[in-house]
């Protein structure tokens, strides 16, 4: 694969991810003038991952039948139309909806945006390095989007938030139309119908109930009654995809010890990491009294940092140490650089004190996002990628679902401000280092330093 064509799925991540950071700090704003009460407010976040997380299964199977170029763009599309849709929003339910929109086009991006990289680069220092490009655009999509949310919302409106994607998306389509050479030629097997109506209705009910339960309570139709039909309904998935013949998700997947294994890390991971994000902003504006512009300059430090170990540390550790003591290593610091940075919070605190943490959170969790994906993908069948992609971010995008309603809940539940706000964070610091102890059971594979030993060894002896 051409540089030019990295570069595509690497802007293509960085969309994904400013769209997911760049409208924390307009969250405020958003509240304010379309009537939100305060726990509705999450939906605004929360629709984002019910479209995402209920339909990555389908688009990562679509990926794999229907083709990775079609799903990239046809994702694009949807993003900058349902943008488009957010910014002209006159109430909350609109708004929703949109937001619901931007995440089935993230359903299928993301999975078609994985699937290339790891069908054009061979497993190993290659795929790392490519992961690292990928994940340093994620990054950098964090950082500008903390940072552009804050300039738009304070220049503009928070509108703009989301009419920037819109231009962005334009640009990836054309892109990608010019770059990327046509699918290749599938074969003509079913699609497994009622498995993507399963799998998409029983994740979509599961996101909901964990996104309800804070706001409508956990005892209600709503909350438990939600997550209680999601549980069924993906139970009647796996019974279904045991006796297709044209699974959506294989069972060999499923029981690939690797890949479960890192999509329960990721979802660890992605449990901190959101309700850490919604923590930090509410910390910010409210207590400290940042204005949008503020808060978005503060994030900068956290993802500025993220960008560099994405890029530069991940890739050398990752050949160094191995994929599974990168990724213990990378959630032991992310969950110490969590409970140090909110240890820092008090209700006369300042940036400043944030920083420790922020520097140890900031380079723990960049080298640790690249290599959860590194690990999801190891060992995977090429015509398999996209759907173990989209397996894998679904567990990132339930993880954030989880995470953001626990988050909520316990910070609610605690004492008002700064107080709760530290306690709710140590419970994301303590998701983030049971995610370590989970990734001690990934196997053990040789390093690329140990694998390029072997290989130069084997050509002496045939010398």
């Amino acid at each position: 694969m051409n540089a030019k064509r990295l570069i595509l799925l690497a802007f293509s991540q960085l969309i994904v991810a400013l769209d997911y950071n760049i409208v924390y700090v307009a969250l405020p704003d958003i509240g304010r003038e379309l009537g939100f009460s305060p726990q509705s407010l999450q939906w605004v976040v929360s629709g984002y991952a019910i479209g995402f997380g209920g339909f990555l299964l389908l688009g990562g199977r679509a990926v794999d039948r229907l083709g990775a170029r079609r799903m990239l763009v046809l994702g694009l599309a949807l993003y900058g139309i349902s943008s488009l849709a957010g910014g002209l929003a006159a109430g909350p339910g609109l708004l929703v909806a949109a937001r619901a929109v931007q995440g089935l086009g993230g359903a299928l991006l993301a999975p078609a945006t994985l699937a290339l990289i790891y069908s054009g680069f061979a497993e190993g220092p290659a795929r790392n390095r490519a992961l690292g490009a990928w994940g340093t655009a994620g990054s950098a999509g964090l950082a500008a989007g903390a940072l552009l949310g804050g300039v738009l919302t304070a220049t503009w409106g928070w509108q703009w938030v989301f009419y920037v994607n819109v231009p962005l998306a334009l640009v990836a389509i054309i892109a990608a139309l010019r770059l990327l050479p046509p699918d290749p030629a599938r074969g003509h097997g079913g699609f497994d119908a009622l498995g993507a109506l399963l799998a998409t209705a029983g994740s979509t009910l599961m996101v909901l109930g964990l996104v309800s339960g804070p706001e409508a309570g956990w005892t209600t139709l709503r909350g438990l009654g939600s997550l209680a039909a999601g549980v069924v309904l993906i139970g009647a998935f796996l019974l279904v995809e045991a006796r297709a013949r044209e699974p959506l998700a294989p069972p060999r997947l499923l029981g690939d010890r690797n890949l479960t294994t890192s999509m329960l890390v990721i979802l660890f991971f992605q449990s901190a990491l959101g309700g850490g994000y919604y923590l930090l902003t509410m910390y910010l504006q409210p207590v400290l009294g940042y204005s949008a512009l503020q808060a978005g300059l503060a994030f900068l430090p956290l993802t500025l940092l993220s960008m560099v170990a994405a890029g530069r540390l991940a890739p050398a550790l990752l050949g160094r140490w191995g994929v599974r003591t990168t990724l213990i290593a990378g959630m032991l610091g992310s969950g110490v650089g969590m409970a140090v940075l909110y240890a820092g919070m008090s209700a006369d605190g300042s940036f400043w004190a944030l920083m420790p943490g922020t520097v140890i959170w900031g380079l723990s969790g960049g080298f640790t996002f690249v290599a959860m994906f590194a690990a999801a993908g190891s060992g995977i069948a090429p015509t398999e990628q996209g759907v173990a992609s989209g397996l894998a971010t679904t567990a990132q995008q339930i993880g954030g679902a989880i995470g953001l309603a626990v988050i909520i809940a316990v910070a609610n539940a605690g004492e008002p401000g700064a107080g709760g706000l530290r306690t709710a964070g140590w419970v994301a610091a303590a998701a983030s280092i049971a995610g370590a102890l989970i990734a001690l059971t990934l196997k053990r594979r040789p390093t690329a330093a140990a694998q390029e030993t072997t290989t130069t060894s084997m050509e002496g002896i045939n010398r």
